[in-house]
């Protein structure tokens, strides 16, 4: 986030999405017997302590062994549980993908995967914890869908739909502070990206900790008589082809941002929709195929070009090149 960006939600109030998700896992344990945790040493991270202390019973801890986290979860599933397998989405994603690919989404096994600390949260500790790829790996999976929650809201009400979907599930929780994007009443719906903002002359499509920076960028570009439609994609998969169609067919073209790599992930879910039915212009904002560098997040985001700023770069640089 850059100086400007800080400065528009400085007296907004921020959240960490954890804190929604382990609160919701803990309700949902108390009203399903079924529910139960796995994790891989990270107690803490995922801010389970509480769901431990409550339920000890449902709480499994493998230590550092990820392939075998979700291995244990697919038994748990197997045997009538609704696991909730919880750890660090770098190594849930990267260390056990063979697991994820083979005992998950192979068997339709009905495991709540849970990718914690997503993106470029850890900062400091370098390329081995930024979980950048995620979202390119899992997307490709049969049978896995793919929730990428933008604020606490849609975190606790993507928990709650996870529990009644039968099958497995990615969810990218992020530890980075966040503000609430969705109005009241809001209605999280899997294969429906949510209307933040509507415009008819360019649309930005973003999901997770992006969200809340794509509606400044709107801000921003409102400023300059520019109405930018602003789309939360945050079911990845299934993915709302139709919302995307109708932003190439009633925008002037379509701006991707995505905390994760350029290819693969949110871009090129969008590129493919376009490339095959309706070829518009577009920008994809991202990591450009590169091992991110070490620094702190915010850091890092503003690095990639990943904010305010940015996105409203990137949206008048394709309007003026669509011109």
């Amino acid at each position: 986030m850059s100086v400007g960006d800080a400065t528009m939600v400085e007296a907004v109030k921020l959240f960490d999405c954890r804190d929604a998700f382990s609160k919701t896992l803990e309700a949902l344990a108390a009203e399903d017997s079924r529910v139960c945790a796995v994790v891989n040493d990270s107690l803490s991270s995922t801010k389970l302590k509480d769901f431990k202390a409550q339920f000890p019973s449902r709480f499994v801890n493998v230590g550092i062994a990820e392939q075998n986290m979700v291995g244990v979860g697919s038994g748990l599933a197997n045997g009538g549980m609704v696991p909730y397998v919880c750890g660090a989405s770098c190594f849930l994603t990267a260390r056990a993908m063979e697991q994820v690919k083979v005992d998950l989404a192979y068997s339709n096994s009905n495991v709540k995967l849970c990718g914690m600390s997503s993106g470029m949260a850890y900062g400091q500790l370098g390329a081995t914890h930024h979980s950048i790829e995620d979202l390119a790996w899992t997307r490709i999976l049969p049978n896995l869908s793919v929730i990428v929650p933008a604020d606490p809201d849609e975190t606790a009400q993507a928990m709650r739909y996870s529990l009644q979907h039968v099958g497995p599930i990615f969810l990218r929780i992020s530890r980075m502070p966040v503000r609430a994007v969705h109005p009241e009443g809001y209605k999280f719906e899997l294969g429906k990206a949510a209307l933040l903002r509507d415009g008819d002359d360019v649309t930005i499509v973003a999901n997770g900790v992006l969200a809340s920076r794509a509606l400044d960028a709107a801000d921003a570009l409102a400023a300059k008589g520019i109405a930018a439609r602003v789309l939360n994609m945050s079911s990845m998969k299934p993915f709302d082809s139709d919302a995307i169609l109708d932003a190439a067919r009633t925008t002037r073209g379509i701006v991707t941002v995505e905390e994760a790599l350029t290819a693969g992930g949110l871009g090129g879910a969008v590129a493919e929709v376009l490339a095959v039915h309706h070829p518009a212009p577009m920008r994809i904002l991202g990591v450009p195929g590169v091992f991110a560098p070490t620094g702190s997040a915010e850091f890092l985001l503003e690095h990639f070009e990943l904010t305010a700023t940015g996105i409203e770069n990137a949206a008048l640089n394709l309007l003026g090149a669509e011109a």
